[in-house]
C-alpha cells in the first residue's frame, strides 16, 4: 500500500513520513503537562506541521508503563478542543488521536480527526464499530498486557511470529467489519510489553511483520530502548531516536512517530534519497 485513506484526506506513503507527537496529558513520560492548555497544544501542533509532520498525533491519556487510566470525560475534555483547534489551524495535516475508547473515537472523528491510533488495536468493546462508522484510518498496535503491567515480565517464544499473528488477527477482524485495507496502518508496539532484546529483534526483522503488505508505523522516539542503549535521560535522546528512525525506515517503516520532527525529517530525507524514492 502506498496510500492511507484518512477520511476525506489521502496520505501518500510512497516515501517515509513523520507523525509528530502531541501529548495533552499531565503525566506523559517525555513532555507531560507542557501542552495541556488548548492554546499551547495548538501552537505546538502548528510547529510540528511547520517542521514537516504529515500527521499530528494527539494523546489525552498516557500509555507509559505504570500510567493510571483516565475517565472518558477527562480524555474528551483534553482531546476534543485540541483536535478542533488543529483541524482549523493546519487543515493540510492528518489529525490522529491516540485512544482506545469508543466515545473518544467518535468525538475525535466528529471534531476533525482522520486517524485513530489505538494501542489496543480496537479490542475495546465498541471501538471497532466507532471506526467503521467514522470512515477514518486506524493504526492497530500490538501490546502484551496493559500499560499498568506490560513491562513487569514480558515473555515470548518467538516475538516476531507472535506479534505478526496478533496483527494479522486484528486486521482480519477489521476487514470483516468493513474497514478496507487502504484505511489500516500497523504498529509492532515497541516497548509495549517487550524487553530490550524483543525490541531489537522486532527492529531487525521489521519487514517480516506486516500481513498483506500493509504499511508499518514505528514509534521509538525517546523511549526506554534509547535510554538503555545510550544511558541518556529522556530530554537527551534525540540522536538515539533519530538513529532508530533511520534503521526503521531502511527496514520498511513508512510512518515514523517522533517528538523531534525537524531532526527526524532531515534524516528521512537522506533515507529517501538513498532508496531512490
Amino acid at each position: 500500500m502506498t496510500t492511507l485513506r484518512c477520511g476525506a484526506k489521502t496520505l501518500d506513503l510512497s516515501r517515509p513520513v513523520v507523525m509528530g507527537v502531541l501529548n495533552v496529558t499531565p503525566d506523559s513520560f517525555s513532555d507531560g503537562g507542557r501542552f495541556l492548555p488548548v492554546e499551547a497544544a495548538v501552537a505546538q501542533g502548528v510547529r510540528l506541521a511547520e517542521e514537516g509532520a504529515a500527521i499530528i498525533d494527539i494523546g489525552g491519556e498516557s500509555t507509559r508503563p505504570g500510567a493510571a487510566p483516565v475517565s472518558v470525560e477527562e480524555e474528551l475534555r483534553r482531546v476534543v478542543p485540541a483536535v478542533e483547534g488543529l483541524h482549523r489551524a493546519v487543515p493540510q495535516a492528518i489529525i490522529s488521536v491516540d485512544t482506545s475508547k469508543p466515545e473518544v473515537i467518535r468525538a475525535a472523528i466528529a471534531a476533525g480527526a482522520g486517524l485513530i491510533n489505538d494501542v489496543r488495536a480496537l479490542a475495546e468493546p465498541g471501538a471497532l464499530e466507532a471506526v467503521v462508522a467514522g470512515d477514518c484510518a486506524v493504526c492497530l498496535m500490538h501490546m502484551q498486557g496493559d500499560p499498568q503491567t506490560m513491562q513487569r515480565s514480558p515473555g515470548y517464544v518467538d516475538v516476531v511470529k507472535e506479534v505478526k499473528a496478533y496483527l494479522h488477527e486484528r486486521v482480519q477482524k477489521c476487514r470483516a467489519a468493513g474497514v478496507s485495507a487502504e484505511r489500516i496502518l500497523l504498529d509492532p508496539g515497541f516497548c509495549f510489553g517487550k524487553t530490550l532484546e524483543h525490541n531489537l529483534e522486532l527492529l531487525r526483522r521489521l519487514g517480516e511483520l506486516s500481513p498483506e503488505g500493509l504499511p508499518m508505523l514505528v514509534g521509538l522516539s525517546r523511549k526506554s530502548i534509547v535510554g538503555t542503549l545510550t544511558g541518556r535521560a529522556v530530554a537527551d535522546r534525540v540522536y538515539g531516536s533519530v538513529a532508530l528512525a533511520v534503521i526503521a525506515a531502511l527496514n520498511g517503516a513508512v510512518v515514523i512517530r517522533a517528538h523531534d520532527v525537524a531532526a527526524t525529517m532531515d534524516a528521512l530525507k537522506i533515507v529517501t534519497a538513498l532508496q531512490g524514492r
